[in-house]
């Protein structure tokens, strides 16, 4: 991957966290099961971290 597509990448990324974020807050506050919407979460996480230490 060139430096522009782990950057780009690290864009979706984040448009993505930012959007689960919103949606496990809905979720909790209609009482509903967040879990697998925290596992998306930390899958992001991770990814954004590997993509990091590319760069």
């Amino acid at each position: 991957m060139t430096r522009k597509e782990i950057e780009e990448r690290i864009a979706e990324l984040k448009a993505d966290y930012a959007r689960l974020q919103g949606d496990m807050e809905r979720l909790e506050s209609l009482g509903r099961n967040v879990a697998p919407t925290a596992r998306l979460l930390k899958a992001i996480e991770e990814e954004l971290a590997d993509l990091r230490k590319k760069l």
